[in-house]
């Protein structure tokens, strides 16, 4: 980690540049996780459950909701491993 001067420094030394592989599964990663909060955030602050919105989305079950917000989950534990 010799010369890291900012975040892309950071994420190129972790995870390769962009285009890579790696890189392009933790931009994916990173989008689905920041995705998932907002969604949770604007379901909450709407006072709506995860079946209510659902309801509201035309979404038959609430499944693709609970896995956005577990993906949140999952990614704040993974952010925090190392390789």
């Amino acid at each position: 980690m010799e010369h890291i001067t900012d975040f892309e420094d950071l994420l190129v030394d972790k995870y390769g540049k962009k285009g890579t592989v790696k890189r392009d599964k933790f931009d994916a990663d990173s989008l689905a996780f920041r995705l998932g909060v907002m969604l949770k955030e604007a379901r909450k602050e709407a006072n709506l459950t995860q079946e209510e919105l659902a309801e509201k989305t035309g979404t038959k079950k609430k499944l693709h909701l609970e896995n956005r917000e577990r993906l949140e989950r999952y990614s704040n534990f993974n952010l925090l491993q190392t390789d």
